[in-house]
């Protein structure tokens, strides 16, 4: 397994999963956008692997102590981390500690010979040819946490590589843990939570305030009670029943067609069952810490999965924004991108103005200006004040003030009727004025008077309580 050089004329190997995807994109290219991420009220990135790989990807690193060349470098990351501080941003750092690259040092020295000190990294079922790797795939040698020296090397010591980054000059603000369900459990091996204990240590030990989140497409629950990670990429918490709700039913991880699937979408009982339980199992201090998104790298962006229906994907952002967690916005989502014939949801950020949504464009600000001045919904009370077969409605409440979300999925208008939400504790005379339209309805007898209601997603503020 070399790699190969292809001369020019050459047409790249059909069965390369990334012939030809290699697009110049680098860190001092996000250094000099940081403007339009400050205009779109973004605070915080959350970057892809960066580290030394072969791949576009960078998820099989070669060299976890320095950034890819393609990137920039080492230089630039220091430099995007002065721009991040000037602007009062924070960026946090992808990490791949289940697996490596097949280059890497550590597992080149451990094929070459038995007794390395490299070689109890990994997993050899037949020297030097055959290990255990990341779902099979040749390129990527799972790494073995039964090595205490492996874990000084990454987590251990006062250089680890998990230590190293969130110090000067880098100053990462947190991590994001590659296949955080997959860490330290192979065969009879069930370290997980040994490891992750571990990690949290080194990581809060380093940098208190450091941001702790894991990837799991599943039920990530038992580690999220404090003790593991901060937060997880909310997709079982949020996004997946989500998009059940709205699209249909389909299981498939990163981004490939699922084997159980079905066109029908979910009933509404069920979206509300699985959120409910999954904020139920977890502290609600961790609850306030997931990371949510609607789509990513790793899945269909949510214009492509709606269809491109406008309606829909503004109901969905609505709902991420004012969910319980941190809302991540995926690159392009804002500007109406959908998924690219080639490269699917990773395609190129689109920087012609021309080809932009702006009134999607107006409507993200809008929202993400409602979700950073407002305590309520940073760390307000959750509560579902209403269920039918094609709507939702909840409020986020905290101090003196709460909001209303109604979220209506069918294409025929929910007609106009009551809504009876006096269990939220919602006195009558409270008025509501709704975000985007200036919209007003008065809580009478326990009930609101809801107008037509379109398909998509209103959100309602409160402006007065009855005297």
């Amino acid at each position: 397994h070399r790699p190969q050089t292809y001369a020019w004329e050459q047409s790249p190997d059909s069965d390369q999963l990334f012939p030809i995807v290699f697009y110049g994109g680098d860190l001092p290219g996000i250094t000099a956008k940081l403007s339009y991420l400050q205009d779109l009220g973004v605070n915080a990135l959350y970057l892809n692997p960066v580290f030394t790989a072969f791949s576009n990807h960078k998820y099989d690193v070669v060299d976890y102590n320095n950034v890819d060349p393609h990137f920039g470098g080492n230089d630039a990351l220091i430099t995007l981390r002065q721009a991040l501080t000037a602007q009062k941003m924070r960026y946090v750092l992808d990490i791949v500690p289940n697996h490596c690259g097949y280059w890497h040092s550590w597992f080149q020295a451990a094929r070459e010979n038995l007794n390395a000190p490299e070689a109890e990294f990994f997993t050899f079922n037949s020297h030097p040819d055959e290990y255990a790797s990341w779902l099979g795939v040749w390129s990527l040698p799972k790494l073995n946490y039964r090595s205490r020296e492996l874990r000084h090397r990454m987590y251990g010591s006062k250089q680890s590589v998990f230590r190293r980054w969130l110090r000067p000059p880098f100053s990462a603000d947190g991590w994001r843990i590659d296949v955080a369900n997959m860490l330290g459990r192979q065969g009879d091996t069930q370290i997980g939570e040994e490891v992750a204990h571990g990690i949290r240590q080194a990581v809060k030990e380093t940098r208190s305030d450091a941001y702790l989140m894991g990837e799991n497409f599943f039920d990530a629950t038992p580690q999220l009670q404090g003790d593991q990670w901060d937060g997880i990429m909310n997709y079982a918490g949020l996004s997946s029943p989500l998009m059940y709700w709205l699209a249909g039913f389909e299981v498939g991880a990163h981004g490939l067609k699922g084997k159980i699937a079905s066109p029908a979408a979910w009933p509404t009982d069920a979206v509300i069952a699985t959120w409910q339980q999954f904020l139920a199992a977890i502290p609600w201090q961790v609850a306030l810490q997931q990371f949510n998104l609607l789509d990513s790298h790793d899945v269909p962006r949510i214009r492509s999965l709606l269809h491109e229906n406008d309606a829909l994907h503004r109901l969905a952002a609505i709902i991420q924004f004012t969910f319980p967690g941190t809302p991540c916005l995926y690159y392009g989502d804002e500007i109406g991108m959908v998924d690219d014939p080639i490269l699917r949801q990773r395609g190129c950020m689109i920087w012609d103005e021309s080809r932009w949504d702006h009134d999607l464009l107006d409507f993200y600000k809008k929202l993400i200006k409602l979700r950073r001045e407002s305590p309520i919904l940073q760390s307000g009370g959750f509560q579902i004040l209403a269920v039918e077969s094609d709507m939702i409605a909840y409020q986020r409440e905290g101090g003196n003030g709460r909001m209303l979300i109604i979220a209506h999925r069918a294409e025929t208008p929910r007609p106009a009727s009551p809504l009876f939400i006096a269990h939220g504790d919602i006195a009558d005379g409270t008025t509501f004025v709704e975000y985007f339209t200036d919209r007003q309805m008065v809580v009478e007898n326990g009930r609101v008077h809801l107008p037509d209601h379109p398909q998509g997603a209103t959100l309602w503020m409160q402006q007065s309580t009855a005297s």
